[in-house]
């Protein structure tokens, strides 16, 4: 019985400190610049990005052309995607602010609905992809978090995983052009 008690407290500690260990949107309130999503994703923009794999390979490489605009709470973000090889892809983002710097958002290629939250310089949000891979259809869970580093410059890095586990990382910059 003792045993097992020991057991059991050291499991509930180990997940207990697991569900501590990631980062966490509060951990951004204070930064600056402040990030409001329908500030920046207004006009165009140039974005430069590669995908890794869990072992941190280039896999692929390629830059978006996004042109995004918004009407009152709604944005569209419309995103021509150019990869290294040549190949093309077209996504557009339908977004919705619905207040407190939390935002919605689906695509064509988005499983259901993504929500994300904006804090300080930070936005995070979680949606599934449905990506195209060896003739099938994967949907790939993003932890997708963005990070204002001042008026034009905004980084982005989100990791990518099927039934939890990693299965790699798109890491991304985006430039807005002046106006």
């Amino acid at each position: 019985m003792k045993r097992r008690l020991v057991l059991t407290t050291g499991i509930a500690a180990t997940l207990g400190l697991a569900g501590c260990a990631g980062p966490r949107l509060s951990d951004h309130a204070g930064e600056q610049p402040a990030l409001d999503l329908r500030d920046y994703f207004n006009g165009t923009l140039d974005a430069y990005g590669v995908f890794t794999d869990r072992a941190g390979k280039v896999v692929k490489r390629f830059t978006v052309l996004m042109r995004c605009r918004w009407t009152g709470e709604d944005g569209v973000l419309d995103e021509d995607f150019v990869y290294a090889d040549g190949s093309t892809q077209k996504r557009i983002w339908r977004l919705k602010h619905l207040g407190e710097g939390r935002y919605s958002g689906s695509a064509d290629d988005v499983v259901g609905t993504a929500l994300g939250q904006t804090r300080g310089n930070a936005f995070r949000w979680d949606y599934t992809l449905a990506l195209p891979a060896d003739g099938q259809i994967w949907h790939v869970a993003f932890d997708d978090w963005m990070y204002l580093m001042d008026a034009r410059v905004m980084l982005n890095k989100a990791t990518m995983s099927k039934f939890g586990v990693r299965l790699g990382e798109v890491t991304l910059s985006f430039v807005k052009r002046p106006a």
